[in-house]
């Protein structure tokens, strides 16, 4: 194989195994009954995975990293939009390394 068709099988693979794991959670959930103390922990998921994705930011600590957290925390905080949040984020990193910092 090249290593465009090896590229190419790694993505398809991975998509399928994405794909296998979000069914098989859905399937399962049918016959789980969702409790308050069930949808609290999968409404805290999404958090759990943006402190996940954050922690080794803030040790390494970067300039424009540790200025993006601050700026997701105060959008975060007027907006309460995590989408908005996490694409200013994006900017305010991309601004800080095309700035040189």
């Amino acid at each position: 194989m090249s290593t465009t068709q090896d590229f190419l099988f790694a993505i398809i693979v991975m998509g399928m195994a994405a794909f296998a794991c979000r069914a098989g959670g859905f399937l399962m959930m049918r016959f789980v009954p969702v409790t308050p103390r069930l949808e609290a922990a999968l409404s805290a998921i999404p958090l759990a995975v943006m402190i996940g994705i954050m922690a080794p930011v803030l040790a390494n600590g970067h300039p424009p990293e540790l200025v993006a957290l601050v700026v997701i925390a105060a959008v975060m905080k007027v907006t309460r939009s995590d989408v908005v949040a996490a694409l200013t984020g994006v900017a305010v990193v991309a601004l800080g390394r095309a700035l040189g910092l």
